[in-house]
C-alpha cells in the first residue's frame, strides 16, 4: 500500500473555502463536517486553514467573525502530485512538518491526505500484534 498512488488514500472531494470567508464560518464547516482543515481557494490553492490556526486566532484575540480566513491561513501550501506514492506523501509531510497534504493537479486541490489517513495504514503494514498478553501485563507493569 505504501507504494500505491496517493489517490488511493486521499479524501476527495476536498472541502474548500474562499479567502474572504469569515473565520467563524470556516470553523462552523470544520465542526459540522468533523474535519481538521479547509483548502483556501476554490479553483487554485491559495492557502490552508486548520483547526490549529483557528485556535491560535482565538488565543491572539482575533475578532473571528470579522476576520477572513486569509488572515490565519498558512501559505504557501505543501502539496503533492496525484501520481506520487503514499510513501512519498508521508515523507513530504514529515520533512515539512505538516499534518494535512492537499493533492493538487494544475494548482487545484483534488483531494487531501492527513496524518490520520497515514496512521490507518500502520496497523496493516508495520505492526505485528501479539496473540496473547505479555506476562507482565497482568501485574500492571508497562514499558
Amino acid at each position: 500500500m505504501m507504494d500505491s498512488p496517493v489517490t488511493d488514500l486521499m479524501t476527495s472531494p476536498v472541502r474548500t473555502t474562499s479567502p474572504e470567508t469569515p473565520v467563524t464560518e470556516a470553523a462552523r464547516v470544520l465542526t459540522d463536517h468533523g474535519i481538521g482543515s479547509l483548502v483556501v481557494g476554490e479553483e487554485r490553492i491559495e492557502g490552508i486553514v486548520t483547526e490549529s490556526d483557528v485556535v491560535a486566532g482565538v488565543a491572539e484575540g482575533v475578532a473571528l467573525a470579522e476576520t477572513p480566513v486569509s488572515a490565519l491561513m498558512s501559505d504557501p501550501v505543501v502539496t503533492i502530485d496525484p501520481t506520487a506514492s503514499v510513501r512519498v506523501a508521508g515523507e513530504r509531510m514529515g520533512r515539512n512538518n505538516v499534518k494535512k497534504l492537499p493533492v493538487a493537479r494544475n494548482g487545484e486541490a483534488i483531494g487531501i491526505v492527513t496524518t490520520t489517513d497515514l496512521a490507518r495504514l500502520v496497523p496493516k503494514n508495520a505492526i505485528r500484534m501479539t496473540r496473547q498478553p505479555e506476562p507482565d501485563i497482568e501485574k500492571g507493569e508497562f514499558e
